[in-house]
């Protein structure tokens, strides 16, 4: 947890001195402060890492499939070559 969500969530500081203190937008911390919520189980939704491993799966996934349509072209030219 950061020193914002820290200040955020133990009621130190509201959502909105912090984002002057530290210069940041006030959606953004309230972002933090909700994954923080979701990563300590307060909270529904994805962990920081279950979005970590989505976000890896999703680029493997898009790579796999950039690997067929590879495949899938050179098995078309080769196709024709042997006719």
């Amino acid at each position: 947890m950061s020193i914002m969500e820290s200040l955020c969530r133990r009621g130190d500081r509201s959502v909105g001195q912090v984002t002057k203190d530290f210069e940041l937008t006030e959606t953004a911390v309230r972002d933090w402060v909700k994954q923080a919520e979701v990563d300590a189980g307060s909270r529904n939704g994805l962990t920081s890492s279950e979005r970590e491993e989505l976000a890896a799966l999703r680029r493997e996934n898009r790579r796999l499939r950039e690997d067929v349509d590879v495949l899938k072209r050179a098995t078309a030219f080769f196709a024709k070559e042997t006719r």
